[in-house]
């Protein structure tokens, strides 16, 4: 019960975190924006959605890795990622090249 609680907690927490940098930061959606950001390295972390396929994002850690980035595993779907990124669409991951007023960068929860 209490790892529940302290899981929607930090849900709660990302998904704010995550509505700052999207209003005062820059931010690539998507999975080919991501892989691109990541290989010019200006990305400074990737979310990633639970129910993205194995295969990508075993090819998002891995370039994440060699770029030496942040890789946040999103509880829940891509659905909820692209609501709480604020968008009426599906997002399986993102890239933020720019926190802007966010501290989401500082606080890595995994």
């Amino acid at each position: 019960m209490v790892s529940a609680k302290k899981s929607k907690k930090s849900q709660e927490s990302i998904n704010s975190r995550l509505a700052l940098v999207m209003k005062s930061g820059k931010v690539n959606l998507g999975y080919k924006s991501t892989l691109k950001s990541l290989r010019q390295g200006s990305a400074k972390m990737i979310i990633i959605a639970s129910n993205t396929p194995a295969l990508r994002k075993c090819e998002i850690e891995y370039y994440a890795m060699l770029a030496k980035t942040n890789v946040h595993h999103y509880t829940g779907g891509n659905v909820e990622l692209g609501t709480a990124a604020g968008k009426y669409f599906r997002v399986s991951c993102l890239a933020i090249t720019d926190q802007g007023d966010s501290d989401i960068l500082n606080t890595d929860q995994k």
